[in-house]
């Protein structure tokens, strides 16, 4: 306090002390004396500064809170320029920095010029702002089947020239290269939805496709041409029932798997505990193998088929 609050306290003390006791009298003026009151500085300046790790934790959970609401790009050349840009990785790794943005590595960098091919050429999609999202659907959807196309016919020449039979070349070159768009796409489904059925029904989804609408309409293709030449549509089985049937048991033992793991003790299909994640992971890709390896023997007539 200063002087000019002390003196004010002893005329509010000499104003009301009338009538009072010396013990009261005295006690009043300490309790006046002990009333806040404005000193010489009377005005307070305040400056309020960003936090610009704060700020870069903001801006993360911003990006990921709304990239489940915005699917797209709103003009070319923002995918362009993204597509051209170097990156740092994946967010996730960006929880753990301490909020500073980390600069593309030497391994982004590689990853980048092996991949610029491709984020040019898919940046040529429409955006998604255009036609309500059917011109970027259209044109992806063609863009998709094309490449899938050219990547089938490498395969096919591929095993022609390394003397593999179709059927190996087909289980082994022709799915995998046509099914890691599906496993990235579903990897991508695991992390950003909250539960596993985004994940799993577009792994079960895909499989539907090829199976409905990849032999339903090249075989009713094909029927259709024979039939206007008025001769039947024949198709070898080949090895085509063994592989189904092998294919079939290993597809019950995973749904099996995926069932065994809503246990409490587990938590769900996807995640959980360490160990169980891995075990999981290494019993998919053994029955993977192991359907390769018996479907190649049979091909070759190593074990009796069907």
């Amino acid at each position: 306090m200063g002087d000019v609050s002390d003196k004010k306290a002893a005329l509010l003390w000499c104003e009301h002390a009338d009538g009072l006791s010396a013990e009261e009298s005295e006690a009043r003026r300490v309790a006046a004396l002990g009333k806040p009151g404005l000193g010489e500085h009377r005005r307070l300046e305040i400056i309020i500064e960003e936090s610009y790790e704060f700020k870069s934790t903001v801006d993360r959970l911003i990006k990921k809170t709304n990239l489940a609401l915005v699917v797209g790009t709103h003009s070319w050349r923002e995918q362009f320029v993204e597509a051209v840009t170097v990156g740092s990785g994946d967010d996730d790794d960006d929880d753990g920095g301490g909020g500073e943005e980390r600069m593309p590595s030497c391994c982004d960098y590689i990853m980048h010029f092996l991949t610029v091919f491709w984020k040019v050429l898919f940046a040529c999609v429409p955006p998604t702002e255009y036609w309500n999202g059917w011109a970027c659907f259209v044109v992806s959807i063609s863009v998709i089947g094309v490449l899938t196309a050219v990547i089938g016919d490498l395969a096919s020449h591929f095993g022609c020239t390394v003397g593999l039979k179709d059927s190996v070349n087909a289980v082994v070159f022709v799915a995998l290269g046509t099914s890691v768009p599906d496993t990235f796409a579903s990897k991508v489904a695991a992390v950003q939805d909250q539960y596993a059925d985004a994940s799993i029904g577009n792994v079960t989804g895909s499989n539907a496709v090829n199976v409905f609408l990849g032999i339903g309409i090249a075989w009713s293709i094909a029927a259709i041409y024979w039939w206007t030449k008025d001769e039947p549509f024949r198709v070898q089985a080949g090895t085509l029932a063994f592989s189904v049937t092998l294919f079939t048991i290993f597809a019950f033992i995973s749904v099996a798997v995926l069932m065994l793991r809503r246990r409490p003790s587990i938590g769900g299909e996807l995640g959980g505990p360490r160990r169980q994640k891995l075990l999981t992971c290494a019993l998919f890709v053994l029955l993977w193998l192991i359907y390769i390896l018996f479907s190649g023997l049979e091909a070759y007539c190593h074990i009796p088929g069907f």
